[in-house]
């Protein structure tokens, strides 16, 4: 059963999400049950490398999510979160860092979001001296590779690839919100990709209050998840952040 929170009781709060929330909306994971890399290598269509040789396997890949974004709409999980932001009271914090790469926060009216993989509904250049600016773009290149304007490279969709560090402005955020937060709670993540497989330490360390809601309990278990509440993140998350909810 779902212990209640006092919300009112904490100042800096930090929700955490993964693949597991987006599920509902018809997005499918990579990871775990029914997740897309127990299909295909990850490193054959989101290495980095693949920029250079093969960038029509990453367009390939992130072209047919944008398709399913389409039509996508946040369920109720992003949707309590959002509302959930808006009461806080104004010496509280709220901080949403996602591991997700679909923008279904944005469109439900998060506002203080940390996108730690990036956005594929979001362009930019493959060039890292290229003076272009990353752009939102919803095309799917099907028939082709995008080509910068200003300096002839491969466009890519703008997200962390395997083998590529986190952008710098990002992690420095999480970081920092995790530093001072004293309520962790992540949602539907497999807590295995690092380096978002280490927050709950560093908000543990911090002496914050820490929660996981997934659909499959941790194996092995994480020691710093102090609770862990299993079942579909559009049912629990609704529940948990409800301010009456007693």
């Amino acid at each position: 059963m779902l212990k209640s929170i006092e919300f009112s009781h904490y100042r800096s709060i930090v929700v955490l999400t993964g693949a597991g929330i987006s599920v509902a909306s018809g997005i499918r994971p990579f990871r775990g049950q029914g997740g897309l890399w127990n299909e295909i290598n990850p490193l054959d269509y989101a290495h980095y490398s693949l920029l250079e040789t093969n960038p029509e396997a990453i367009w390939g890949l992130d072209g047919s999510l944008r398709k399913q974004l389409r039509n996508a709409q946040p369920n109720a999980a992003h949707i309590k979160l959002a509302e959930f932001e808006t009461q806080l009271s104004s010496d509280q914090q709220f901080t949403l860092i996602t591991q997700n790469i679909d923008g279904l926060h944005h469109l439900a009216g998060s506002s203080n979001i940390i996108e730690i993989h990036g956005n594929v509904l979001w362009t930019r250049c493959s060039n890292q001296d290229c003076s272009l600016t990353p752009y939102s773009d919803s095309n799917s290149y099907d028939d082709l590779i995008p080509i910068c304007q200003i300096c002839a490279s491969p466009l890519r969709p703008d997200i962390v690839l395997f083998g590529e560090q986190l952008p710098v402005k990002q992690e420095w955020l999480a970081k920092k919100a995790l530093r001072d937060c004293d309520l962790f709670i992540a949602i539907g993540t497999s807590g295995t990709v690092s380096p978002a497989s280490n927050f709950v330490r560093s908000a543990d360390y911090a002496g914050a209050r820490t929660i996981l809601i997934n659909l499959e309990p941790m194996e092995p278990r994480n020691p710093y998840f102090k609770e862990e509440y299993l079942g579909y993140a559009e049912e629990l998350v609704p529940i948990m952040f409800d301010m009456s909810y007693k």
